[in-house]
């Protein structure tokens, strides 16, 4: 069996999976948010570490529900990806974590915007930037702390800050070294890019990425601390978004993925790692754990984020959405939305961080019912312009919190004109105990396939009815980024 562990941008989660695919309970522990002036949004590291640290001794104390001779092959780690984790050699913090909500260096995207070095940057590695990029924030800093990158031995990001912890090594999965400075066919930075932002002399600060298959061993005290043994295989990787992907079971080129959690995530399997030909230079190209099998991803800000923000303000509970949902009808009695409810703007499919949200058509008889759905409607609309600016053409399967709701699924499949495929169980703990069972040379497919889950099914009258409102949400949108 496997200790998987999810470390998500405010929960963190660890449960046990076996190779027969069965699972334990996750256990959970939360992780503070900073949101401070200036658009900054900073997490503590150490605080962070110490949930990995609770959630997995919890979960090690529930070996026995699953096999009590079978025994625990690995430590298995996924997380959230993109901002800036600066430490020292030892490994310890150097300042806190900036986030990938992060705000602060919305003002060097819009000078690299304007003078074409994003675009020069997403013609060379796949990349495209946004504020809480660790492009951007090292640049930065650079300009405005230049005291903290001389003070840093590495700057990384949230799993393999946790590695380093763990096992003294320094490294990076080279899902996370994919933004914004990776050649991901060779496996390797373009220093041309680094040039490119002004950060060639920082270079040192970033960790060659671990080779595929890499493994490392958890150091002695740390060890005891998890109540696992010394020297017990650490998988550092991939990242959240392609853990989730590979955990719902991509396989076939063209097929697609969906995450609806904090941030709307949308990806797609290809065997072609070079840059999209899109207008915008948004998205990402991620190098994996197999051979020849690359990422190409759209995550959008905001998914339940926003959802979240409206319930609240309404005074409506997440357990009343889907009868909430089912009482307004297809577009929502006439309110629309955009989605767009990060102070950091958006970043896929395009990148504005000046872009905001809006609800349009109220009138006196709008209801709470004809907000949601007007919301949950908008947050599909992006799902679908995000997975065909990445040319999905194969099946699309669909998890995290809001793929729960079966309203809310309903409208996805209904906006995207087919049926999803949902999973509902951890599947980022899924994909990264994939990786880790490879590498260990381990045949565990049957958990592969274990996770269970249900379809969302396409309605012909949604499908007729969600292909002009689309287009008109294209309509709004472009002439909403002419105001912004």
């Amino acid at each position: 069996m496997i200790v998987g562990v999810d470390v998500g941008t405010s929960v963190t989660k660890a449960q046990l999976i076996a190779r027969d695919g069965r699972t334990t309970p996750a256990h959970e522990a939360r992780s503070t948010l900073y949101t401070l002036p200036g658009n900054r949004v900073e997490q503590d590291m150490d605080e962070v570490i110490g949930t990995v640290v609770t959630v997995v001794r919890a979960a090690v104390a529930d070996a026995a529900q699953l096999d009590p001779k079978e025994p625990v092959e690995a430590l298995a780690l996924t997380g959230q990806g993109d901002g800036l984790w600066l430490r020292d050699a030892r490994g310890r913090p150097v300042g806190r974590a900036l986030s990938w909500m992060d705000g602060r260096a919305a003002p060097v995207l819009d000078k690299w915007a304007a003078d074409g070095t994003a675009r020069e940057v997403y013609r060379r590695t796949g990349a495209g930037m946004f504020p809480g990029a660790a492009g951007p924030l090292l640049a930065h800093l650079a300009e405005h702390e230049p005291e903290r990158l001389a003070a840093a031995d590495v700057a990384g990001y949230c799993v393999d800050a946790i590695a380093q912890r763990f096992t003294g090594e320094r490294t990076v999965d080279a899902s996370d070294a994919s933004v914004p400075f990776l050649d991901v066919a060779r496996r390797s930075y373009d220093d041309e890019a680094l040039q490119l932002c002004g950060l060639g002399r920082w270079r040192g600060l970033l960790a060659d990425p671990a080779p595929p298959g890499a493994l490392f061993g958890l150091l002695p005290k740390v060890a005891a601390e998890l109540g696992l043994p010394a020297g017990l295989p650490v998988s550092a990787g991939p990242f959240d978004i392609p853990a989730c992907g590979f955990g719902s079971g991509l396989q076939q080129v063209g097929e697609g993925n969906l995450i609806v959690g904090t941030t709307l995530a949308c990806q797609v399997l290809s065997d072609d790692p070079a840059p999209g030909a899109a207008n915008e230079a948004a998205g990402m190209v991620l190098a994996t754990p197999y051979e020849g099998r690359y990422l190409r991803v759209m995550p959008a800000m905001i998914g339940t984020a926003g959802l979240d923000w409206l319930l609240g303000m309404l005074g409506v509970r997440i357990e009343e959405l889907d009868a909430l949902l089912a009482q307004s009808p297809y577009g929502a009695a006439g309110v629309t939305a955009l989605p767009f409810l990060s102070t950091s703007g958006e970043r896929a499919p395009f990148v504005d961080a000046r872009a905001r949200g809006r609800l349009d058509g109220l009138s006196p008889l709008t209801g709470r019912a004809d907000l949601v759905r007007a919301l949950c409607e908008a947050v599909a609309y992006s799902a679908r312009h995000c997975l065909e600016t990445l040319g999905v053409d194969g099946a699309v399967t669909a998890c995290g919190g809001g793929a729960r709701s079966g309203e809310w699924g309903r409208i996805f499949a209904g906006v995207l004109g087919r049926d999803v495929h949902v999973r509902e169980d951890a599947v980022g703990i899924r994909g990264a105990a994939r990786v880790a069972w490879r590498a260990l040379g381990v045949d565990a497919g049957s958990a592969d396939a274990a996770g269970g889950g249900r379809v969302a099914r396409a309605d012909d009258a949604a499908v007729a009815f969600y292909e002009d409102g689309y287009h008109r949400y294209l309509d709004t949108l472009e002439r909403a980024r002419q105001s912004w």
